[in-house]
């Protein structure tokens, strides 16, 4: 595990659970003991770190990130059913990460409108409920059977009030240079594609003939009709969309060739 740096917190000296144990303090914690909630929120600190380590790189104080998280995690404590087939940590993570994502959102520069917002804040209640009816964070096809709503706009509001990522956040690494969000992510029509296209479209454009070039001209760059365009160079209709067809095939040929 990567090291998190948190002010007041040894992060070094932070315990563990075993499973069996883990069950045991649940339990116990259910019928109201306190000491077991607190041993079982002290053992489970850990998990809190791990998911904060999803969220580096966002410029956000760890130690914010890691108060915000240890709500989700007494909320989990305090909702988990013993009884469900399912490990704590499954359904602690997405509870933890559920909390810091609210804090980001609340936080977040980016500003959405009020409805949306709304819905959103609706989405994510109707969420925890069901996680803590499943064990499992729920669908988005789950939500929107649930609420009656489109699932795109429940997609929509989860997404418009979902933590930005930056660009520079790294996705992966192996032993080198870190694999960047803005490396899995190209532009079709970035500034070297279109220079280049603009290149060879010169070059074609300068193979043809005079005529051919205004007749593209006014067709193109002016919005002229063929009719229009046979009136401006003195030639018919008919012979306007021939020489037109065949520029546009020259160039064609000379551009993909």
């Amino acid at each position: 595990m990567q090291k998190v740096e948190i002010c007041g917190v040894n992060t070094a000296k932070l315990g563990t659970l075993k499973p069996g144990e883990t069950e045991a303090l649940l339990r116990r914690s259910r019928a109201g003991d306190r000491e077991a909630r607190q041993r079982l929120i002290e053992g489970n600190l850990r998990l809190v770190l791990s998911v904060i380590q999803r969220f580096q790189g966002r410029g956000e104080n760890p130690d914010d990130l890691f108060q915000v998280g240890c709500v989700g995690l007494l909320k989990a404590v305090n909702n988990f059913d013993p009884d469900l087939d399912v490990k704590f940590s499954t359904y602690g993570v997405p509870m933890i990460c559920g909390e810091i994502r609210r804090y980001l959102r609340d936080n977040s520069a980016l500003r959405v409108s009020r409805s949306v917002r709304d819905t959103a804040y609706k989405v994510l209640q109707c969420r925890e409920k069901l996680m803590a009816e499943l064990g499992r964070e729920a669908t988005l096809e789950e939500l929107a059977k649930v609420m009656d709503l489109p699932l795109s706009t429940v997609s929509e509001a989860v997404d418009a009030v979902s933590a930005p990522i930056s660009l520079y956040e790294p996705v992966h690494s192996d032993s080198g240079d870190p694999l960047l969000v803005m490396d899995q992510i190209s532009d079709p029509r970035s500034a070297d594609d279109r220079w280049l296209e603009e290149l060879a479209l010169r070059d074609a454009l300068s193979a043809l003939g005079e005529r051919e070039k205004r007749i593209l001209s006014l067709r193109y760059y002016d919005g002229r009709t063929q009719t229009e365009v046979a009136k401006a160079v003195g030639i018919s209709q008919a012979q306007v969309s021939r020489l037109e067809k065949g520029a546009l095939k020259r160039l064609r040929q000379a551009i993909i060739s």
